[in-house]
């Protein structure tokens, strides 16, 4: 396995709040200004309108002077950006019509969006099989990387503005390497202890445990570029367990205030966002810290 090239740090100047107005939205906001003032960043707040149908045979889109989605969501961000405390960050207001994966893609191209910050309701079960996931079908079609806050997530700034340990989840997939310079970078930058955690979910033999167990170790410690030796002390944990719920259960252990995981490329979003039990969705909604997915 050869080492991604880390750079010493991210450049981070654009990032993109996406809101739709609701509590799990502006539970994300303090995440979005942590990274902001932590790399000097302007934010982008921004709401995508979904247009209206006209009552007729064929459907079209109403203009945005007429459609009463759009009106009504003017006045609700007018009403929001005054309640917004930003302090010196500096952020705008970005409102956009269209289908939710078109609207986000053109304004991450449109304004160099180097991450995007969302909050997710947590939909579990028949819920999101019916309603789907907004916040999946983001992380799963973003070409940059998204910081997806869960309902169960606590806020940095209720203990520092920084991560101080960060688990970067792998099943040493290319997605896992996309997703890798990340978690090495982030760590580096805030001088924060790393956990490289891999699942193994079934062995065979109950006495090869230990010779799997060690060669995966040897897999994680492989994906360490050598430049990184210098400050980069990592610890290597191999669970055997659930994907899900072997990583959910060392965030808690090793008290993880951020976890990095690589997400797969999928043909179809959005019914991937209506399928349950996808890994990175389980982890986004059930983990008490933010999940950053990289997609490959």
């Amino acid at each position: 396995m050869q080492a991604p090239q880390v750079s010493a740090r991210l450049s981070l100047q654009h990032i993109l709040f996406a809101t739709d107005f609701s509590a799990a939205s502006n539970s994300a906001l303090p995440h979005a200004l942590a990274f902001a003032r932590w790399y000097g960043a302007k934010i982008f707040v921004t709401h995508i309108v979904a247009p209206e149908p006209r009552l007729s045979v064929s459907m079209d889109a109403l203009p945005l002077q007429t459609d009463f989605n759009w009106q009504d969501a003017t006045r609700r961000m007018g009403a929001y950006s005054q309640n917004l405390a930003f302090g010196d960050v500096p952020f705008q207001l970005l409102m956009k019509g269209g289908d939710l994966e078109d609207a986000i893609s053109g304004i991450v191209q449109e304004n160099g969006i180097d991450l995007i910050v969302l909050g997710t309701h947590g939909r579990h079960g028949l819920a999101k099989m019916v309603l789907g996931s907004t916040a999946e079908r983001i992380f799963r079609t973003s070409r940059c990387p998204v910081l997806t806050v869960g309902p169960k997530s606590a806020k940095w700034s209720d203990r520092s503005e920084t991560p101080k340990r960060i688990l970067f989840a792998t099943d040493f997939s290319a997605g896992s390497l996309h997703a890798l310079p990340y978690a090495l970078s982030f760590a580096e930058e805030s001088q924060a202890a790393i956990v490289l955690l891999h699942i193994i979910t079934l062995v065979p033999i109950e006495q090869d445990r230990q010779a799997v167990e060690e060669c995966a170790k040897a897999g994680l410690r492989a994906m360490i570029p050598p430049e990184a030796d210098a400050w980069c002390k990592p610890e290597l944990v191999v669970h055997f367990d659930f994907p899900a719920e072997g990583i959910l259960r060392t965030a808690e252990e090793r008290d993880a205030d951020l976890i990095v995981m690589g997400v797969h490329r999928t043909r179809s979003p959005r019914l991937a966002a209506h399928a349950p039990w996808a890994t990175a969705y389980e982890v986004a909604c059930r983990a008490h810290c933010p999940v950053l997915t990289v997609r490959n």
